[in-house]
């Protein structure tokens, strides 16, 4: 009888001590949302979680036969975690369809509800509202003229901090100091070291009417289906300090000099202005982007000193000129989505033949079924890009995105 009991009395303490331990620590999964596990009653959060993206695509130039293929556009992998007590939290994320798949890699600090301090690898919002909008959020099955253009990734390195006032009238300034040379900027060995100074920038964004609904502010479609009318006024302005980049993403690109040899890079500025508006599901997106370059006085093309740079011959370096976007969109109840956008090029120096930045105009269709929100979708688009003196493009695409 006593070793019954004694069983007995083992048993109830091993359930007790496990629903105690479950009441504490649980782990769940749920699609877009990932592997999530809560340890110390909620006091440490971690996830996993990720996408992929296989598409079709075609591409035909005018007067040439048309190209097709099929890959995994994107493939994202994510793990990040929440230290409640210690105000912490982190990222890493890769994107393993590209050769250099690390994307942002970052620890941030939240010292009080309203401010947030970030060091590391992490997607910067000096740039125009479509490139702050993370790749399984987009609108389109990609980004659009304006953002290819002016950016690649998006991604940069260094300090950021990110603040948010008010209620039914609100604002959000925010600062970044970065290396000025994006992702990965120091290189793949001791040899291959940062180039130029710094970059410096700030962006504010002011809502008039009140915050977005949670998390709808992350991308341009109106998924949330706001109920009252709510906008945001965004700008964002940088100063890349000797920029070796064509939009500042990269370092070594290019080199200029001195009269006396020495590295003298141009310092080079972005400059962006973007309006969003969302309400009953319809959508209205518009952005304008702007780079210009200083510090080209008496800069030479070799360390001999023998090759001045001509002035409008610094536009076959970086990109310079204006941009805009303008992008509709509207979400029925039942999750089909009809999207549609504009934008336009127009080159600092449009006689120089050589810039890299071309009069060029686009226009692109879009298609959306959300088939679980934004977790689980089928997209298509179609874009045509007409290029000044150049051959007409079109591009076609049908991805299916999968968030775990």
């Amino acid at each position: 009888m006593k070793k019954l009991i004694c069983i007995i009395l083992i048993i109830s303490n091993t359930v007790l001590f496990a629903q105690k331990n479950e009441s504490k620590n649980s782990a769940n999964f749920e699609l877009g949302k990932g592997l999530t596990f809560n340890l110390n009653e909620g006091n440490y959060q971690f996830y996993l979680g990720g996408f992929i993206q296989p598409s079709i695509t075609f591409e035909k130039n005018s007067g040439s036969k048309t190209d097709y293929g099929f890959n995994s556009k994107r493939t994202f992998f994510m793990l990040g975690g929440n230290l409640v007590k210690e105000k912490l939290s982190f990222l890493l994320q890769t994107d393993f369809s590209k050769p250099n798949p690390l994307m942002d890699a970052w620890i941030a600090y939240h010292p009080y509800s309203w401010l947030t301090v970030s060091a590391g690898q992490k997607q910067t919002f000096l740039n125009n509202r479509e490139m702050l909008v993370r790749e399984d959020r987009l609108q389109f099955t990609d980004r659009g003229l304006l953002s290819q253009t002016f950016s690649r990734t998006g991604r940069e390195f260094g300090l950021f901090l990110e603040s948010k006032f008010g209620n039914k009238f609100g604002f959000a300034p925010k600062f970044a100091l970065t290396s000025g040379d994006g992702r990965n900027s120091f290189g793949t060995d001791s040899r291959d070291t940062d180039l130029g100074g710094l970059k410096v920038g700030g962006r504010l964004d002011i809502f008039p009417l009140g915050f977005f609904s949670e998390g709808n502010d992350l991308m341009t479609a109106d998924l949330a289906r706001e109920q009252s009318p709510k906008i945001l006024f965004g700008s964002a302005v940088s100063k890349n300090k000797g920029a070796s980049n064509a939009v500042g993403e990269g370092h070594g690109n290019f080199l200029m000099y001195d009269a006396s040899g020495r590295n003298k890079l141009p310092d080079y500025t972005q400059l962006y202005v973007d309006v969003l508006f969302k309400y009953k599901g319809f959508s209205f997106l518009s952005e304008y982007a702007n780079a210009t370059v200083t510090g080209i006085n008496l800069n030479y093309l070799n360390p001999n000193a023998t090759q001045i740079l001509a002035p409008q011959q610094i536009s076959e370096f970086l990109i310079l000129g204006d941009s805009y976007n303008l992008q509709f969109g509207y979400v029925t109840e039942k999750g089909w989505s009809f999207d549609m956008r504009y934008e336009s090029n127009s080159p600092e120096f449009a006689t120089n033949l050589n810039s890299l930045l071309k009069d060029a105009s686009s226009y692109t269709f879009g298609l959306t079924k959300y088939l679980d929100n934004n977790n689980l979708k089928i997209q298509t688009a179609i874009t045509t890009v007409n290029v000044a003196k150049e051959s007409n493009q079109t591009f076609g695409e049908i991805m299916i995105q999968i968030a775990f």
